[in-house]
């Protein structure tokens, strides 16, 4: 057929037909268009106002690895869910200070572990030492006391890289004599726990009952681990406890601690022990009525026999 033949009416209903076609793909289009543009910007305002709370853990991990990742994520909880601050001062309460002294916040208990770090004095400061700082803990683990001590005799070695002990501790160390009257306060009817616990109460000056004395040094089944003889306290506390301790200078606190917590551990086995040398003590109560009959008894006279 030749085009020219074509009438008008199919030029016009072709021309209709592309009319609406092209017109249907703008109608189409449009819409989509404006669906995503809305649909992007939607998202992009949520994101926007939400908090970025992975972002900082992820570079505390990068920069401080899985410790700090641990605070990070504390800390991301919120300015509402902070820890409260008096929380954070009760913990440093219990924690205590250097050189502290008496801690007033700590309650003392019935168990308190004392431990001694000590200084070569005299010509042969191998063997003979002096008190230089006490550290006393309760049950808990809270420090209760903790003093550097003057000692009275000339320092001849401070054994810094075990005692942790160095001169400028001194400037502010309290006397032997108001460490030794703090001391003997603080352990007054109360267990002491200590680890060869004798030499620290022979450095003070010191006596306490010996039924209240539990000492880790002495437990036969901590003696076992060396071998019959008296154990190491950073023995003991790595093979039981699963602690480091004394890596470097030691620290009379961490070790009081670390003794207290041996004892807790294996209390029960301790009290056994200690059972055997020292039985519990059986008292009996006396009421009134008997130790009137008593009084009675002891006042009524013997009758006298008549000669025959």
């Amino acid at each position: 057929m030749d085009v020219k033949s074509l009438s008008s009416n199919w030029k016009k209903l072709q021309a209709s037909l592309k009319g609406p076609t092209v017109s249907k793909e703008k109608k189409d289009t449009q819409p989509q268009n404006g669906l995503k543009r809305k649909r992007v910007e939607m998202v992009t305002e949520k994101t926007a106002s939400r908090p970025r709370k992975f972002s900082k853990v992820k570079s505390m991990i990068d920069s401080n690895g899985a410790k700090s990742m641990g605070e990070e994520g504390h800390r991301s909880l919120g300015t509402t869910e902070q820890p409260a601050p008096e929380i954070t001062e009760k913990k440093q309460a219990r924690e205590g200070k250097v050189n502290e002294g008496l801690n007033e916040t700590a309650e003392i208990g019935k168990y308190v572990a004392m431990d001694c770090e000590m200084v070569g004095v005299g010509p042969d400061p191998d063997k003979e030492s002096a008190l230089a700082r006490v550290s006393i803990v309760n049950w808990n683990g809270d420090q209760v006391y903790d003093s550097f001590v003057r000692p009275k005799e000339k320092v001849t070695d401070w054994r810094t890289h075990v005692s942790g002990i160095a001169p400028k501790h001194m400037l502010e160390a309290r006397s032997f004599e108001e460490v030794q009257k703090d001391v003997a306060h603080i352990l007054e009817d109360t267990v002491l726990v200590g680890h060869s616990i004798r030499n620290d109460l022979e450095a003070l000056m010191l006596s306490h009952p010996k039924r209240d004395i539990r000492d880790t040094s002495k437990y036969p089944p901590y003696r076992k681990i060396a071998g019959g003889s008296s154990p190491r306290l950073k023995l003991l506390a790595s093979e039981l406890l699963g602690l480091k301790i004394q890596e470097g200078a030691h620290s009379s606190v961490e070790d009081a601690r670390a003794t207290m917590l041996l004892f807790r551990r294996d209390k029960e086995g301790f009290e056994k022990e200690h059972a055997k040398k020292w039985p519990v003590r059986v008292t009996t109560v006396v009421t009134e009525e008997e130790q009137m009959v008593k009084t009675k008894k002891k006042r009524k006279p013997k009758k006298k026999s008549r000669k025959r």
